[in-house]
């Protein structure tokens, strides 16, 4: 059995697996079909690795850049959104019993 990590990217066995169930025999190959004008073959224009504390940071600057209700008006759903939900609400919709049909009296 393979060890599943979800940390650890795939091992050369791994893509050489994925590659053959598909029917290919490399990546490019898989590619193949993209016509060679527009692909793309420089280096990704990324900053090198963060640890978490810095990771979480960078993304909560980027989520800041986004536009959200807190800060806009917005005229979608004519209001509906602007109202109070009463935090038990999620936890009783999140209990399968009251979003599914089965029921243990049905015969």
């Amino acid at each position: 059995m393979t060890n599943l990590h979800r940390y650890i990217p795939m091992t050369e066995q791994d893509q050489a697996d994925m590659l053959a169930t598909i029917g290919v025999t490399s990546v490019e190959a898989l590619f193949r079909d993209i016509p060679e004008a527009i692909r793309y073959r420089g280096t990704l224009p990324m900053s090198g690795a963060l640890d978490e504390f810095s990771l979480l940071a960078h993304m909560k600057a980027l989520a800041g850049r986004n536009a959200d209700t807190d800060r806009y008006k917005s005229f979608l759903g004519a209001g509906i959104y602007d109202h109070h939900l009463p935090v038990v609400i999620n936890h009783m919709i999140s209990r399968s019993e009251f979003y599914t049909a089965y029921t243990p009296l049905s015969a």
